[in-house]
């Protein structure tokens, strides 16, 4: 079994070597290029000073390219950080200077977005094409690899707790937080699924998810162990279920995982079937709850599939799974999110600090390789968050508080109930209402603003915002989605603002949100 990342691709090249690795854009790369170019850049990194340890962002849409710069990061023993290409400059420049990024590979027009001086821990950037115009010493372009070995790594002492990535995701503080990943916690996840799901060598495996997402893990480094290939979504149909449709039959896809809102629109828009999906067998799906009337569509559209319901925070990656048994489906009103992977123990505790028997409510824990050692530079959220296993006393040992509220079965099964916080869940993304009001009231012009989630069967959440401005009629609803794209992702600008004189306050003086999840004519008296 491997120890580390990097040995997934070691090992497949070896026997793989002229077998497509990775497709994206309509570009692959064999098992033997993959390997052979993360050498390089591991080798570049490397003679550029950085050390065991230090942080890479990935700065650029998904391409052949993303896959070198991660493996090549793992190489070089560096910890990589994905970072959504679509993101305003502003979050951007704070996960850098968070995580202390000393190298982006990145493509011109997105590194042009950034200031420079906002981000003062760069030392250099790798350009992952070659560069049309005259560049910098601190800026390196892709042909520069080939002046570095192709046929080995460099020399790396690692172990299995090192660090391979950081996963930043919304944090309730108004700013993100950056969940740390280790070789193990990854590789408990991967081996997991190997047993579990049986990725095959002739399997074409999706890859829909944006690599800063953790549902990405299961798309690359699964295929790269089986020797598979991935093949990426473009991002400018990821988003069009019937063109989606067209590109998953021309890439005979054999493995989908993605957001059950994804699957959704596949099911309403997508024209979907079993004719036109044959080669289509196992879907994956993981972020949100799945709505029943959508999910007994899809099986009954495509009843030759396998249907699995994973669950689990971007901190354990998954921790439960539950395989849809179409016996029992169509009298089923709520979906399980199964019992714990392999490896793996989830704890319901209720707050009286006891662990919960059938049919009692409790906070899930989780315990196990797969949990995160904590959040980057912060040590306080950390140990708010892994607390220690109080259940035995044996050894020392972490388990991860979830946030949420789950109830066992007789069978074994947890269901999912809802957050304990104020943390929701829209189109698969976790995001935290109170950084989106810190975007909203970051407005020279807004006096106060809360947001709240819209329940919603196609996306999961809808998000609606309230807004009092220091003056009213200074402005409009536009004005303030427009000053939201600049501050956060687009899937975390509300989709309506509505605009009021003052918000409603409970009787401690605290904004009164139940009341503006109430008609406005209510809300307002």
């Amino acid at each position: 079994m491997p120890y580390i990342l990097q040995q997934l691709l070691t090992e497949s090249a070896k026997g793989r070597a002229e077998h497509p690795a990775v497709w994206a854009r309509g570009r692959t790369l064999s098992y033997r290029e993959l390997d052979q170019r993360s050498n390089q850049l591991a080798h570049l990194l490397r003679q550029r000073g950085l050390k065991k340890g230090d942080r890479i962002g990935i700065f650029f849409p998904k391409a052949v390219e993303s896959l070198v710069a991660m493996f090549g990061a793992l190489k070089a023993g560096v910890v990589y950080v994905p970072l959504d290409p679509n993101q305003p400059a502003d979050r951007i420049s704070y996960i850098i200077g968070n995580c202390g990024i000393r190298a982006l590979v990145t493509i011109a027009d997105r590194y042009k977005l950034l200031d420079p001086a906002a981000i003062p821990s760069v030392e250099f950037v790798v350009f992952a094409h070659e560069l049309s115009e005259a560049f910098q010493a601190n800026m390196i372009p892709w042909s520069a690899l080939d002046g570095f070995p192709a046929t080995h790594a460099p020399e790396l002492q690692a172990t299995t707790t090192d660090l391979a990535y950081i996963l930043y995701t919304s944090g309730s503080t108004g700013r993100p937080k950056g969940v740390m990943l280790s070789h193990q916690n990854a590789l408990t996840f991967v081996e997991w699924c190997a047993e579990t799901f049986d990725i095959r060598q002739d399997d074409h495996v999706s890859n829909h998810a944006p690599l800063h997402f953790d549902l990405s893990v299961f798309d690359v480094y699964n295929s790269i162990k089986a020797g598979a290939t991935v093949y990426m979504v473009p991002d400018e149909i990821a988003v069009f279920p019937a063109s989606l449709t067209n590109w998953i039959v021309q890439q005979q896809i054999t493995v989908w995982y993605s957001v059950p809102s994804a699957l959704v629109y596949l099911v309403l828009h997508g024209r979907i079937s079993a004719e036109r999906l044959p080669q289509l067998r196992l879907i994956l799906f993981a972020g949100e709850v799945f709505p029943q009337k959508y999910l007994k569509q899809l099986a009954e559209i495509l009843p030759h599939v396998e249907l699995y319901n994973l669950y689990g925070p971007t901190e354990t990656n998954v921790c439960t799974y539950y395989r849809v048994d179409r016996a029992i489906l169509p009298g089923m009103d709520k979906l399980p999110i199964g019992r714990a992977c392999a490896n793996t123990e989830v704890l319901a505790v209720d707050e009286q600090d006891r662990v919960v028997g059938v049919g009692e409510v409790g906070e899930l824990y989780v315990r196990g390789p797969a949990v995160t050692p904590g959040y980057w530079g912060d040590p306080e959220k950390t140990a708010k968050m892994c607390v220690p296993n109080r259940f035995q006393a044996n050894f020392e040992e972490k388990m991860y508080r979830t946030g949420d509220l789950v109830q066992p079965d007789e069978n074994g099964d947890y269901y999912f109930l809802g957050r304990r916080d104020n943390q929701i869940k829209s189109r698969g993304y976790r995001i935290e209402l109170g950084e989106i009001e810190a975007a909203l009231l970051s407005h020279t012009g807004v006096c106060e603003a809360a947001v709240i989630a819209v329940p919603d069967d196609e996306v999961g959440n809808r998000i609606k915002a309230f807004v009092a401005p220091h003056q009213p009629g200074s402005m409009t609803a536009v004005d303030m989605q427009q000053h939201c794209a600049t501050k956060v992702p687009k899937y975390m600008i509300p989709e309506v603002i509505e605009l009021w004189e003052a918000l409603p306050k409970t009787s401690t003086g605290k904004i009164d949100r139940v009341r503006l999840k109430q008609p406005r004519s209510l809300a307002a008296d």
